[in-house]
């Protein structure tokens, strides 16, 4: 009996935090669709889909949504070539300071945003680098790469090695056996890395802050609509699509990745 009722007192502890965790993106959700001459009130008092048409009639928006989409898309190509690259690198040999190396490639995202975004703009402005598109792209992709490497790495180290010296044997040069065997493997793990890369670097503020310039992301217009109340209603909606294009890559990595260990040659 004691044992249930713990059961039971954890259950709810778990819901009551992730009601925490979750009330203030319902409150978005819901005033993104309240009625127009009730935008302000609470609780909301009707249902609408104005709000939506008002947004995306906003050329700030639009343009606001084009650049991240574009740095987002640029930096999640940079990340999935150096991440694979730096993964295949370090996945199988063993040297001098390799551990040093895969510490490097993994800091930028255990480091505070506030930390990189400094660096960052310190180095550009040393290098005479005027903050831009270009240095958003940059400042993204140094820790867009660490998630791609992770994937990566984890999933080479799953495939078994008699596969690939099994291709060799057979005749398979480098490019081949890196292309009917390797790369099958790394399919889904390239995919999820890449969804998530893309995730992380659309709704990224802290860096970009530091890195943008003149430029305006979709995450710093939010932060400047913050001064404006009055378009509270159009920077819900437009929170709204930013939680949807953040949350539908992690959900598609998460269900990509969660079969992992059934990779061929992955082993039991």
């Amino acid at each position: 009996m004691h044992s249930e009722s713990a059961s039971l007192g954890l259950r709810l502890a778990a819901w009551g935090g992730l009601l925490f965790l979750h009330f203030p993106i319902v409150i978005i959700i819901l005033y993104a669709f309240n009625t127009e001459d009730a935008a302000f009130s609470f609780p909301p008092q009707g249902f609408t889909l104005n709000w939506f048409t008002v947004a995306f009639a906003r050329p700030d928006v639009l343009e606001a949504i084009m650049l991240s989409v574009k740095v987002a898309s640029l930096a999640t190509l940079i990340a999935l070539v150096l991440g694979t690259l730096a993964s295949a690198a370090l996945y199988r040999r063993s040297f001098f300071g390799k551990e040093s190396i895969s510490l490097m490639l993994i800091l930028p995202i255990a480091l505070p945003g506030i930390i990189t975004g400094i660096a960052l703009l310190s180095a550009f402005k040393t290098l005479g680098i005027e903050p831009g598109v270009l240095t958003i792209v940059v400042g993204h992709a140094t820790f867009c790469v660490v998630i791609v490497y992770n994937n990566v790495i984890a999933r080479l180290r799953r495939t078994s090695q008699s596969l690939i010296e099994a291709s060799m044997d057979l005749g398979a040069d480098g490019w081949q056996t890196f292309r009917y065997i390797i790369l099958p493997n790394l399919g889904s793990a390239l995919l999820a890395g890449g969804m998530l890369a893309f995730a992380l670097s659309f709704d990224e503020i802290i860096v970009t802050t530091f890195t943008a310039g003149h430029e305006r992301t979709l995450p710093i217009w939010l932060l400047n609509q913050l001064s404006r109340p009055r378009d509270v209603p159009v920077t819900n909606v437009v929170a709204l699509l930013v939680m949807l294009v953040t949350m539908l890559p992690i959900l598609g990595a998460y269900y990509l990745t969660r079969g992992g260990e059934s990779v061929a040659g992955g082993g039991k």
